[in-house]
């Protein structure tokens, strides 16, 4: 498989299959590591940049050299959106639970179709507002079903019902719509730009983004134990050049709507590691939420045709 091939050795829908197990290690990865949230996706984004410049050498260059000044510009948009999505994220888990924090970061596909609606007049067929719907239900339980279950029964389990976990939900959300922003900024660029050219205009965008608030909060970029660094390269090779920018490849070949209902994949291989490295067992309103969530994300996925990049 290679990133420009046209007839793919892999089968797209293997590499696809690949690509969700590797960004499922993403929120076990960031668990472990003890340096601040912006150091992390700073390094994790960086670290994808560098592994991904002999491609750029071999293939993107030229491509890169004859983007457009608008190019450029909306680029950078969709890098800014993207740092902003990796810092929200980063830091929602450490206020909630994996479960509820991939769940709720997963359901982008629903806000890039109705950002494609509300924003660039795109139709949503009726399919597609029951799916947001449902899902947004579902984003509602995840998120309060525990404080509500707490008020009507003071006996039953306080978890997730805290102010601490709602921020990180809320933050997870956040998340989501940054990185739909990303999607719909960086469209119209994937139709014309081959996915090495345009991933890492839009991956050093990024970093360099996180590196002006990493810089601005006063963090320390090279203090960190060797078990830091293994990690930081970890987030980068697995759910970065192995995962998202493997998904990006897949676009290529197969329907973006095949692309997003795949991704619902991961809620589901995070929770289960979460179980397993972490032995964070989900709660009852966690996993009621997050199935509904996922159902009308599918149905919203299934039903749009929305380009994603």
């Amino acid at each position: 498989m290679t990133a420009m091939d046209d007839s793919p050795v892999v089968p797209p829908i293997v590499a696809l299959g690949v690509a969700v197990l590797a960004i499922s290690t993403s929120a076990i990865l960031v668990r472990w590591s003890e340096a601040p949230n912006v150091i992390k996706a700073l390094y994790r984004v960086s670290f994808t940049v560098v592994a991904l410049l002999p491609l750029v050498r071999r293939s993107g260059g030229a491509a890169m050299r004859r983007m457009s000044h608008r190019d450029g510009l909306v680029a950078a948009a969709a890098g800014v959106a993207l740092a902003l999505h990796f810092a929200a994220w980063f830091e929602s888990l450490d206020h909630t639970t994996v479960a509820a924090s991939v769940t709720l970061v997963q359901a982008q596909p629903v806000f890039v179709v109705a950002g494609a609606w509300l924003l660039l007049g795109e139709r949503a067929t009726r399919r597609a507002v029951l799916g947001i719907g449902v899902a947004l239900l579902g984003m509602a339980g995840l998120s309060f079903g525990a404080p509500l279950l707490a008020a009507i029964d003071p006996t039953a389990t306080a978890a997730g019902a805290d102010p601490g976990t709602q921020y990180g939900n809320a933050l997870a959300l956040l998340a989501a719509v940054a990185v739909a922003g990303y999607y719909l900024a960086g469209r119209s660029l994937r139709r014309r730009l081959s996915v090495i050219p345009y991933v890492t205009v839009v991956y050093s965008v990024c970093a360099l983004t996180l590196l002006v608030v990493a810089v601005a909060q006063g963090h320390a970029l090279l203090a960190y134990p060797p078990h830091e660094w293994v990690l930081f390269a970890a987030m980068a090779l697995g759910p970065g050049v192995i995962g998202h920018t493997v998904v990006n490849w897949a676009l290529g070949h197969v329907e973006s709507h095949v692309v997003s209902v795949s991704l619902l994949g991961e809620p589901v291989g995070s929770t289960v590691l979460a179980v397993l490295l972490l032995a964070e067992v989900p709660t009852a309103a966690t996993v009621g939420g997050g199935v509904i969530v996922l159902a009308g994300i599918y149905i919203t996925a299934s039903a749009s045709h929305v380009s994603e990049v």
